[in-house]
């Protein structure tokens, strides 16, 4: 049967669209998803991005576009990152879980949001906790609003790297050392807007030669906060950018150089421990264009070797990188500080500009760029991802980033320190290097000492010392009425030791066998004033705080074994389960070493949990300064 034929009064009319109507649809369909931006928010970023580049603004600038929003305004408000979204051309999806991933962009919503005048940050790590950070922040909001100074908003916050000065207290950016909470005060009444409230700037210029320290401490600033540093002049009268300038210029073999650094066993001094040389080679090795990206980012609990050199001797650093993108071929050089660094970044800014005006042979293209308070983005592939913009989350590997690296070109990866050292090696020779170590061990470590010693900082000792000896030679001994009970050889994912273990050679690969690592020579020295537990539980803490969040086993792990180990006796076999699992699946080194510290208090410290007595040879500690909870009010 066929169908009926549709009768010509029924049949669909197709109708043409009037001009105004296509106008309208083009204007929709051109317009932002969700939230359009507010005209007058547009104008405020578009003053502070500068003029739009022909190319439109860039996606891997994207962290220091969000910078330049917060250092203005102080927060980072809703309306300015929807207009940012469209100055970019980004979704703002995409804007928002950048700015929300790192710690020091704080989201605020509403017209009504303001940033508060001033925040006060106070370091609760692990050394600042033992010189009386809690106490610091117990006291303070009182009085504050005793002093009418109620505004200033109190922050608890990781280790801002000056863990020698502890406790340490940051008004703004302003650090004060061996806080007290009258010298906190005095120095917001001194610096009392975000303004003033800067890190202050060295004055004088001095030769800073690491060299001749070798074997010796780097001297403490008598100032505080800002040493004299070397500038172009003073670097340059005394030798320096020679050796850079003749291998650029042809005068020297890049081959004879790569060599050097094989030769003098010079290692990744940010923790790893890769060879140097080989580093170099495996790069130098890859299809060019390739790059360099420098780990600055020293957030690791009781490191701050790295903001030592830096604010003593910019140039040193940066001739390291002339060298070392002269051997390797690289074309550009990004440089990733870390944003606690406000001094050292200002002094490095203006090194760069000095070297640009007054170059003593062509550069590489280099930029440097700032952290926004995530630890995560000291492992290397995450400090990647944050320098192109994104969320600092690591990198599943393989690839390894020597072969697809930053903007998945074949990047060499260094620590600042490495880099410091390689115009001396080169100059003086691979076994000027080499010719330091004790115990059989070879070349110099930059231990970060901290806790309970007389003299504590940077000892530029020979690889291979023992904690004993660091503390008897280095660091004038245990302070008065204190004796050793314990030490993190490696900073907070180093594992922890007991006293009678003094006698281990502390280098690479020596404290693996008791469960531990030296990692980036950050030594955090315990008394029997202190508890090994709470010391374990105050890194897992940290460790909870600073995981990305982007796996589950490290995620979830941290969070419940720092709640876990808050029992006075641990559950054994739960929390060595949830160790396991942590080590085994993390992506990356966060959550694969979070668990040393619970198993160095299973293995050492078993008398502290309730695992075992208590041994005879020391007092049980009272009133540790790490018991002591984070005081209500005091936002984290």
């Amino acid at each position: 049967m066929q169908p009926s034929p549709v009768p010509p009064a029924a049949a669909s009319v197709a109708t043409l669209a009037t001009p105004d109507d296509l106008r309208a649809s083009l204007r929709r369909a051109s317009q932002l998803k969700g939230r359009q931006p507010e005209g007058a928010a547009m104008v405020e970023v578009a003053a502070l991005l500068g003029s739009r580049p022909a190319e439109g603004f860039r996606r891997d600038l994207l962290i220091e576009y969000l910078h330049r929003l917060n250092d203005h305004f102080g927060v980072l408000h809703g309306r300015h990152l929807v207009a940012l979204a469209r100055q970019m051309n980004l979704p703002m999806a995409e804007v928002y879980e950048v700015a929300s991933f790192y710690h020091h962009f704080e989201i605020v919503r509403g017209d009504q949001a303001q940033a508060p005048r001033l925040v006060l940050r106070v370091c609760d790590s692990l050394s600042c906790s033992m010189a009386g950070a809690r106490a610091l922040l117990a006291a303070l909001p009182e009085r504050l609003r005793a002093a009418g100074q109620g505004d200033v908003q109190v922050q608890a916050v990781p280790c801002v790297g000056r863990c020698e000065q502890a406790p340490v207290a940051v008004v703004h950016q302003c650090p004060v050392p061996h806080a007290t909470v009258d010298g906190v005060l005095e120095t917001i009444d001194l610096k009392p807007y975000r303004s003033v409230a800067l890190h202050p700037y060295a004055q004088g210029a001095a030769n800073f030669d690491v060299a001749a320290l070798a074997g010796r401490s780097v001297p403490a600033p008598p100032e505080g906060v800002s040493p004299a540093h070397t500038d172009l002049a003073t670097y340059r009268a005394h030798g320096g950018y020679q050796t850079a300038a003749a291998l650029v210029n042809g005068e020297m073999d890049a081959e004879a150089v790569l060599s050097a650094m094989e030769d003098s066993g010079l290692r990744g001094l940010g923790g790893a421990g890769f060879p140097a040389g080989r580093k170099w080679r495996i790069v130098r090795e890859q299809a060019a264009p390739r790059l360099m990206a420098v780990n600055i980012d020293e957030g690791e609990p009781g490191t701050f070797k790295d903001r030592t050199y830096l604010e003593r001797d910019p140039h040193r650093f940066l001739e390291g990188v002339l060298i070392a993108a002269q051997v390797v071929g690289t074309e550009s050089v990004y440089i990733y500080l870390r944003d606690e660094y406000h001094g050292c970044r200002a002094l490095l800014q203006a090194a760069l500009d000095d070297l640009r005006a007054q170059p003593p042979c062509p550069l590489p293209h280099i930029e440097l760029r700032r952290g926004a308070g995530a630890y995560i983005c000291g492992e290397e592939s995450a400090m990647i991802e944050s320098i192109e913009g994104k969320r600092g989350e690591p990198r599943m590997r393989p690839p390894y980033i020597a072969q697809v690296g930053l903007f998945g070109r074949p990047t060499l990866e260094h620590n600042f320190e490495t880099l410091y050292w390689v115009r001396d090696i080169v100059e003086r020779g691979p076994q000027w290097f080499a010719s330091f170590g004790r115990h059989g061990r070879k070349g110099l470590r930059s231990f970060s000492v901290s806790g309970r010693v007389k003299h504590p900082g940077v000892k530029l000792a020979p690889a291979g010392i023992t904690v004993q000896e660091l503390i008897d030679e280095y660091c004038g001994g245990m302070l008065d009425g204190h004796q050793l009970y314990a030490y993190l050889p490696g900073g907070a994912s180093g594992g922890i030791l007991p006293a009678r273990l003094n006698q281990i050679p502390l280098d690479f690969d020596t404290l693996q066998p008791y469960g531990c690592f030296i990692g980036s020579a950050a030594v955090i020295v315990l008394s029997q004033h202190d508890s090994a537990r709470e010391a374990a539980l105050n890194v897992m803490r940290f460790f909870e705080h600073e995981s990305c969040g982007q796996c589950t086993p490290c995620r979830v792990g941290t969070a419940k074994a720092a709640t876990l180990m808050e029992a006075p006796q641990w559950d054994e076999e739960l929390l060595d389960d949830l160790a396991q699992v942590m080590a085994d699946a993390s992506i990356c080194g966060l959550g694969q070493a979070a668990p040393n510290p619970i198993r160095c208090i299973h293995k050492y410290f078993a008398h502290e949990v309730g695992e075992g007595p208590w041994p005879g040879d020391l007092p049980k500690p009272r009133n540790s300064p790490l018991a002591e909870q984070l005081p209500a009010g005091v936002k984290p």
